[in-house]
C-alpha cells in the first residue's frame, strides 16, 4: 500500500476508530457526535465541512474498499461522520437534539428504510457508501424539520 492509499484509508476509519470489535458505526456516529459537542461549529461551519468530508470521503472509501478488499467494508466510518452531520444540520442546537439525532440517525442506518435501501444498493464505490448514510442522515434531519414546525 502505498502513502496515498494509507492516508486513504486512515480517512475513511477515522484512523483506527473504524477498527474497534464491537459496532464500529455507533464508534464513528459517537466521533462526531463529541466534534460536535467540543467544537459546536455554527450551521454554516457544518455545511461546509459535511461537504468537504463527503467529497473526502466518498474518494476515501472507495480507495479503501479496493485496499480492504470488501464492499462497503464496516471498517469504514467516514460516511457515519458524514450521514450525522447531516441529520443535525439547520436543527435546534442543543444537547438534546444532538442525542436523540445520535440513536435516530443509528436506527435509520441500520434498518435502511427505502429508499435508504435503494440507494445503497443502486450505487456502487465511494459514492454508495457514502450516500446511503447521507440518506438516513436526511430522514433525521426531516423528521426534527417536521417535529419542529409543529404546534403542540
Amino acid at each position: 500500500m502505498n502513502k496515498l492509499q494509507t492516508a486513504l484509508q486512515h480517512i475513511a476509519t477515522l484512523w483506527k476508530v473504524g477498527f474497534v470489535p464491537i459496532a464500529p458505526g455507533t464508534a464513528g456516529t459517537f466521533v462526531a457526535f463529541l466534534f460536535v459537542i467540543f467544537f459546536r461549529p455554527g450551521n454554516r461551519t457544518l455545511l461546509i465541512i459535511t461537504l468537504v468530508l463527503l467529497v473526502v470521503g466518498t474518494i476515501a472509501a472507495h480507495s479503501a474498499e479496493k485496499t480492504l478488499g470488501k464492499k462497503d467494508s464496516g471498517h469504514i466510518i467516514i460516511d457515519e461522520v458524514v450521514g450525522y452531520f447531516v441529520s443535525i444540520l439547520y436543527v435546534e442546537s442543543s444537547m438534546t437534539v444532538y442525542v436523540i439525532a445520535f440513536f435516530l440517525f443509528r436506527v435509520f442506518d441500520i434498518l435502511k428504510p427505502p429508499p435508504v435501501n435503494y440507494v445503497e444498493k443502486s450505487l456502487s464505490g465511494g459514492l454508495g457508501v457514502m450516500m446511503d448514510d447521507v440518506a438516513a442522515g436526511l430522514y433525521v434531519n426531516v423528521a426534527f424539520q417536521i417535529a419542529t414546525s409543529m404546534k403542540f
